[in-house]
């Protein structure tokens, strides 16, 4: 019997790739973080968006039915709108208010008050440009309160 012979482990030609794989790596997460980061935040402020424009048409009627004339009710709804769409830091002009009632003067009581929201949300981190409206959505909501019997 002739006797094993164990050659010696030959080392690879070195082929210029040892240590990439962690640059890769963090080159990819942030090619793919960055849209997914950037969905988080367009959903965020359209949540937002959404709140707001219950908030504000809910508030809107309320104050309209509760208030003793129409140009102070109208004045008093549209500020709720304002400040509804302030509060999640969009223009004022980013919010519509309509108001209908179900009579022809709307503070008749026992009527019915309904007011629609309408509000612009534009996407999160664009700067807006003259004549160009990038926006992630319009939302709506609508509120109806009844004008009460004694004011």
């Amino acid at each position: 019997m002739r006797p094993c012979r164990v050659e010696p482990a030959r080392v690879a030609a070195s082929t210029g790739e040892e240590g990439s794989a962690i640059i890769e790596f963090v080159f990819l997460a942030v090619l793919l973080m960055i849209p997914v980061v950037y969905l988080v935040l367009t959903v965020g402020q359209l949540q937002g968006g959404a709140y707001a424009a219950v908030g504000a048409a809910d508030q809107a009627a309320k104050v309209f039915a509760s208030s003793a004339d129409e140009a102070s009710a109208q004045a008093a709804a549209e500020t709720a709108v304002e400040l509804a769409a302030a509060d999640i830091g969009l223009a004022p002009n980013a919010a519509t208010l309509v108001v209908s009632c179900s009579s022809s003067n709307c503070l008749t009581p026992g009527s019915s008050v309904t007011a629609t929201v309408r509000i612009t949300v534009p996407l999160p981190l664009v700067p807006t440009l003259p004549g160009l409206q990038l926006e992630a959505a319009t939302l709506e909501a609508s509120a109806s309160q009844q004008v009460g019997r004694f004011r």
